[in-house]
């Protein structure tokens, strides 16, 4: 059956050659090659593995092994930064732990660090024994604090010397031994003759430590060491309570 389609016939130009008459082609290039730019001051650019090599130049490397200008080396250790002592906070909590041997000089710079550990412990504890006390502690400790600084700077009149930071410090740490006793409560019966013997004792120990530090601290202290003692027995009477009941 013949074809019934009739196809126009195609007629090239300049005498049947397909490619004369046409734009010339351009060279081919190799695969993935970028052509080069026109301005040669900007080599990043370019993308030329040589030229950009070239422009930056490589990483200066110390002896020791560190590269040199980064400056890290002469930094300071964050806790530093920030103002904590670690050195200074145990051995103050060393000098808290022997009553017999309490060494004044060392609590003469005051710090908040030791006394917040101390009193985040302390919550801990009770809230391991199944009481929530951490809002409690907290509030306690600065009313205890504002309590002997003003009963201190009645006695001492016009030469006390007792600031309030001073005596906030003092308190956070000589709270050690409450700490340990919240500690020994876990362990000890409530309610019976022991708890009540040893919570005793914790707070004696308490007791003529802060004391100590603030008459060895402040001046005008020695003649009324007994008036202050009393007030740092009520404060640590106070956070007993919390222990035992």
């Amino acid at each position: 059956m013949a074809n019934d389609f009739k196809f126009p016939p195609v007629v090239f130009p300049s005498g049947g050659n397909p490619s004369a008459g046409s734009q010339p082609r351009r060279p081919a290039t190799a695969p993935f090659q970028s052509p080069r730019s026109s301005n040669a001051n900007i080599p990043f650019l370019s993308f030329e593995v040589g030229a950009a090599a070239t422009s930056f130049p490589p990483p200066q490397f110390s002896s020791s092994g560190s590269i040199s200008g980064s400056g890290f080396d002469d930094e300071p250790p964050l806790l530093e930064e920030l103002g904590i002592n670690t050195k200074q906070i145990w051995n103050k909590t060393v000098s808290i732990l022997n009553p017999f041997r309490v060494k004044p000089d060392l609590h003469e710079d005051a710090d908040l660090s030791g006394p917040f550990l101390f009193l985040m412990a302390f919550g801990l504890f009770q809230l391991l024994a199944g009481k929530l006390h951490f809002g409690i502690i907290l509030g306690w400790v600065t009313v205890s604090a504002l309590f002997l600084y003003v009963v201190f700077n009645m006695l001492a009149g016009r030469n006390g010397n007792l600031d309030l930071y001073r005596c906030l410090s003092l308190i956070g740490y000589c709270m050690l031994p409450i700490v340990i006793l919240s500690a020994l409560s876990l362990f000890v019966p409530q309610g019976g003759a022991v708890i009540l013997g040893v919570t005793g004792l914790f707070v004696i120990w308490s007791t003529s430590v802060c004391t100590r530090l603030l008459v060895e601290l402040a001046s005008c202290g020695d003649e009324h060491r007994w008036l202050i003692a009393y007030a740092c027995f009520l404060i640590y009477v106070l956070f007993s309570l919390l222990v035992v009941f």
